[in-house]
């Protein structure tokens, strides 16, 4: 479980330049809230360091991530859009 602090920086984080990514991960975090596990936590820093255009394409499903170990988190992230 992370401390609220952790939490805060990871959402500051997510906040992005196209909306779309922005909701996306906010509705993720809203739904994980503290209960993300590390291995999640250090998934979407992968994620987060993609520029935005190449990470909505992830979650859009239009391309599909070089690093196979995200793709337990973009799946997760992908139903949320649902």
């Amino acid at each position: 479980m992370l401390d609220a602090e952790r939490l805060n920086r990871i959402r500051w984080r997510c906040r992005r330049g196209m909306l779309e990514n922005d909701l996306l991960l906010t509705r993720f975090l809203d739904a994980r809230g503290a209960a993300i596990a590390e291995d999640e936590v250090a998934m979407l820093d992968t994620l987060l360091a993609l520029s935005d255009c190449d990470l909505w394409d992830l979650l859009s499903g239009r391309t599909e991530p070089g690093d196979d170990g995200v793709m337990p988190l973009l799946q997760q992230l992908r139903a949320a859009s649902i």
